[in-house]
This record gives C-alpha cells, structure tokens and sequence, in this order.
C-alpha cells in the first residue's frame, strides 16, 4: 500500500508511487492504488504515467488534461473477467456501467477485454455501438427512456433492463407494432431494499428509490410477462449504491435475487440470468480501504452459490456492472497551477485552470481527493493549500487542505483518481470548453478527446434574425 510517513516534512509527492506492485505474488488491485498502475517518477523528477512525462503530455496537449492509463484499465477488465471465471463454476459476464466515463476509445478497450457493456441513455448505446459492442453484450439501463430510446433499442437488438410500468407498457407496444420477429430481451430491475454506507445520492438499493419496480409489485410484473409473449424475461437486476466498502450488502443482495429469481420460474418466465449490479469503491484517499476486485467477485459468486444450493436452484448466468471500480484509478487530470491567495490566519488558496466543469464531485458529493505536483515529485510537502478552481462560485473547490510543494504559478498539479464521473459529468459552466484526454500506453500518448474550442461553445447557439439587427 502506498506508505504515509509520519512527519509531513519528510513526505513528498513521490510517496504515493508505487514502490512494490505485488501483494502475496499476486498483483495489487487497481481499484486499491491512488495512483495508475503505471504511475513512476523520472530523472527530471517528473510524474510519469504509461511511461509518459505528464509535465510533457501538458507542453503537448495543454490543460486541463486527463490522462487515462490503458494498462490500469486493462488490468481491471482482466481481474473481473478471471475473478468471475475462478470462483464462479457457471456462465458469467462482467459488464462496464460505462456512465463512469463512455467514450469510443473507453469502450473499444472494454470490448478488446471481453467485457459486455451498461449504457443508460440513447447517446451512450450509440456510442457503444461506434465502439464495435455486439447487441448482445449491451444492457441498457434507465429510470425514464424516452420512447425514442426505446425504438432504438429495438431497432438495435440489445438487453433491455426495465424499470417501470410505463418502460414495459410501452416495449409491449412498440414490438407488437414493429412485428418483431424475436421476443424482445428483457430484464426487470427490482428494489431490493439493502442499505449500505454510502452517500445518499449514490444508495440505489433502498426501498425509497427512484430506480426499478418494489418488491410488492413482483407478482403483477411476471403475470405481466406471461401475458405478453412479444417480450421475453431474460432475468433479474438489482444493484445497491457506488462507492461501497462492505461486502454483506452483496451477500444479502444475492439471497433476495435468489428468492425472486426461484418465484419468477414458477410463474413459468424463462429466466436465465442474475444481475447483481456493482458498487465497489475506490481508494480516493490513504484511509479508504476497499476490498480488492477479487475478493468482491468472490463474495459475489459464494453468496450466489450458496442461495443457489439453499433453493436448489441451477446456477444462472452471473453478471455484475462495475463502473467506478474499473476505470476510476487507472485516470489522473493535470492541471496548471496560476493566482494564489492568502487569507492571512485562516487559508492559502492557489488556484487551477479549471474545477467543477470537468470534476463535479467535490462540489456535488463533498468528494475527496488528493494530488501532487508532477513536476516537483520529491520536494517536501510543506504547504497546507486549498485547491480552487476557476469558476464564478464560491464552492469550486478541488481539493480542500491538500498537502503540497512550495507552489508557483505554471506547475503542474495532478489529482488522482479522476477517471469515473469526471469527464462523464463534465460540463461548460462558465462557458469553459471542455478538456482533451489523452490515453497513455508504452510511453506514447494517443488523443481520444479533443480539446473543445470557443467555436465548439456556440455551435448550436441560434441568434433569431430581429436581435442580429
């Protein structure tokens, strides 16, 4: 683990590289490391991630600028594929929730690994799509699909999980009148009523949920089924919140899936497949602890055994949504560092060339992050700094209390942890372009998003004749 030194003056941002990669000759979880996989300091003293100079990948590409570790992200696709695999004597299939962050370079690397894929909006299956996934390995998620989306979906051929009476009234319709020649594949999401510690915002598992159908509804959704031959009840969906530490949530979650699963093939529905949803967090900062991937897909795949055996149940097909778990440790933003200001008694503020447009979590959630300045690795942290950003609101702030070099105005500062809901939440608050991404690999850097321009902002702005006067 990454080592914390007890003196502030002896610690230096090269402390949070890693030194071993290798935990009882197995190698460390991505999802446990604050910084990429990759993540090395150079001769220049500088942050290197997929062997590239990210002081370099700034000079290059400019700032604001994430940097995506194709090795990182690899490396987690591979441990949830092989973890499923080892403990899991059935079918089974991890699937990117690509709301983390859904890009076509994202999804082609997802894809490459054999990995099927969540979207949760037209604009993310469309993507998907571009990508090269097959129909078969989408799912598509969403509390409100519009009828648009839907006839997309259709059209598409992919894994519907259904949320609601208007979702399933309205795909009974539609592939009735489109005379579709297979059953629409469907899955029904249920609210199983599991609590976790987690922010409020991000609990899904709770009874009072906007998310999927209440347990009490259960019977008239299978008879719903049975009634309409035109969609196909491929399985159950569940899942209980992001950012979750504990494992006994998925434990309970799997006897409650068990349960309706076992009910739903009494009623006759062709059920096949089990969806656990995912959840796992990641280490944001020293004191976050979560369980490595592999120990998550284990309790996952015991839990659902064991409430398989209890029932006497034939094991289905297991699938399971990591997002966050994925991708969130495998990106780094750097950002150049310009004003700063004192408050004589009470804060330092230095400021950063972007904030809540391209990370809305701290201001969102009260997220936490830590950083480092890339291109002074091994000074000493000597500075108590508040991290603020660039935007007209009092509450852009990155990072609160962070602990740093001396700082001055063109250093690169570089907060970890920045791959899931960062650039997917990005916005052009402030009328702030959005930033590039670069992917990093073998010490070369390829773009896959460009950098927005002030052209960009305007391009769909429509000025009515009478004000161009």
């Amino acid at each position: 683990m990454v080592s914390t030194p007890v003196s502030q003056s002896s610690r230096s941002g090269a402390d949070y590289v890693h030194q071993a990669d290798s935990e009882n000759g197995h190698s460390r979880s991505p999802n446990q490391s604050l910084l990429p996989l990759t993540a090395g300091v150079n001769g220049h003293d500088h942050l290197e991630v997929g062997g590239c100079d990210v002081k370099a990948l700034v000079e290059q590409y400019g700032s604001p600028l994430y940097v995506l570790d194709e090795a990182t992200l690899r490396a987690s696709c591979q441990q949830y594929r092989d973890s499923l695999q080892a403990h899991y004597a059935g079918e089974s299939l991890a699937i990117y929730a690509s709301k983390a962050w859904n890009c076509m370079a994202v999804d082609a690397i997802v894809n490459a690994e054999g990995l099927g894929i969540d979207v949760v909006s037209g604009g993310e299956l469309f993507t998907a799509l571009k990508a090269g996934f097959s129909a078969e390995k989408m799912y598509f998620h969403g509390n409100n699909k519009s009828r648009e989306e839907l006839v997309l979906a259709l059209e598409t051929g992919c894994n519907i999980v259904a949320d609601n009476w208007l979702e399933l009234n309205t795909l009974a319709e539609l592939a009735e009148a489109q005379g579709q020649a297979t059953a629409v594949p469907v899955m029904l999401r249920f609210t199983p009523g599991i609590e976790c510690h987690t922010h409020e915002y991000i609990r899904t598992g709770h009874l009072d949920s906007k998310f999927g159908f209440d347990p009490e509804q259960q019977q008239a959704v299978f008879q719903f089924f049975k009634s309409h031959p035109q969609l196909h009840c491929l399985g159950l969906h569940a899942h209980i919140g992001s950012q979750i530490f504990e494992l006994q949530p998925h434990h309970d979650l799997a006897d409650v899936l068990v349960r309706a699963f076992v009910d739903a093939k009494a009623q006759g529905l062709p059920v096949t497949e089990l969806n656990v949803g995912g959840g796992l967090g990641i280490r944001y900062t020293e004191s976050d602890d979560p369980p490595s991937i592999e120990t998550w897909v284990k309790q996952v795949c015991t839990a659902l055994t064991a409430a398989c055996e209890t029932h006497g149940l034939e094991l289905p097909k297991l699938i399971c949504e990591p997002g966050r778990s994925l991708i969130g440790s495998a990106c780094v933003t750097a950002y150049t560092v310009g004003s700063q200001k004192e408050v004589p008694g009470i804060r330092q503020y230095i400021t950063v060339d972007g904030g809540m447009s391209d990370n809305p979590r701290p201001i969102t959630y009260q997220s936490l992050y830590r950083s480092v300045l890339a291109n002074k690795m091994s000074a000493p942290l000597t500075e108590t700094v508040t991290v603020a950003g660039k935007h007209c609101e009092s509450g852009d702030v990155v990072i609160k209390d962070a602990l740093l070099p001396k700082t001055e105005p063109g250093d690169i500062l570089v907060v970890m942890g920045t791959g899931a809901y960062n650039y997917s939440m990005s916005s052009n608050y402030n009328r702030l372009a959005r930033p590039a991404g670069v992917l990093v690999q073998g010490g070369e850097s390829d773009l896959i998003l460009e950098r927005e321009t002030y052209a960009d902002l305007v391009r769909f702005d429509r000025l009515p004749d009478r004000l161009s006067r």
